[in-house]
């Protein structure tokens, strides 16, 4: 493969350790063997650096990630990993069969479109004190496929929960094999192991979850993974670290 003096160049990562859609892009990059810069945004730290004007030039979202690569800034996790893959060498992370590279795309649009925006760091702010139970509650959601009928819950969780449920534990039932289609590494994968430590960060019971909890477990005991963990990143806090 040719590659340009542009492509030579290290790409940067402007992320946050515990950002799933940071971790993603991160994971990409370590699956490809590809070398890459990070520089810390802080969600939390002065209002949310990502708020900044100076960053806000990087990606006008003001949300990570942004990442500078072969002259260009791209932004979307998504995105951003397919990019990875259709210019690096190394492992495909969207299948050549497209039937398959279909369900890794539906799988992947799934969680970072249907589960994991409800649980992110701008709407559990804007819960307070219900943000346990929000996030609990959606991921539950996203993972099984259920509707709620009490009563006893507020309205907003009741609304939102008539929304056709994406159901991640029965598809994967049917398109797993080592792994979330079939048994090569994908960008599906990619997405779950970071939306399964939120689960657990907002202690949801995984153990209704079988095919999602081997899954999880399988994939964080390979390299690419475990080096790509929010607990050992350049921001994580050291009382994080592990």
């Amino acid at each position: 493969m040719h590659l340009s003096l542009v492509q030579l160049a290290k790409p940067v990562l402007h992320g946050y350790f515990r950002s799933s859609c940071s971790w993603r892009v991160r994971i990409a990059f370590a699956l490809k063997g590809v070398e890459f810069d990070q520089v810390p945004v802080n969600l939390i730290k002065d209002g949310g650096q990502q708020l900044t004007e100076q960053y806000k030039t990087l990606n006008p979202m003001q949300q990570v990630p942004a990442v500078e690569i072969d002259g260009i800034t791209l932004s979307q996790s998504l995105a951003v990993i397919q990019y990875i893959d259709e210019t690096r060498p190394g492992p495909r992370l969207l299948p050549a069969d497209p039937k398959k590279r279909a369900q890794v795309r539906m799988i992947s649009d799934l969680i970072a479109s249907g589960i994991q925006p409800l649980q992110n760091l701008y709407v559990i702010q804007k819960m307070g004190a219900e943000k346990m139970q929000w996030a609990q509650h959606f991921i539950d959601r996203g993972f099984q496929g259920w509707r709620v009928s009490s009563t006893s819950q507020s309205s907003r969780y009741v609304t939102l929960s008539h929304l056709s449920p994406p159901a991640l534990e029965p598809i994967l039932k049917e398109t797993s094999g080592t792994y979330c289609v079939d048994d090569e590494i994908s960008m599906a994968d990619i997405c779950l192991v970071p939306q399964v430590y939120n689960a657990e960060r907002f202690k949801v019971d995984l153990e209704k979850y079988p095919t999602i909890k081997r899954l999880n477990q399988t994939l964080r005991e390979i390299e690419a993974f475990r080096v790509s963990h929010p607990s050992c990143q350049p921001d994580t806090p050291e009382e994080l670290r592990g």
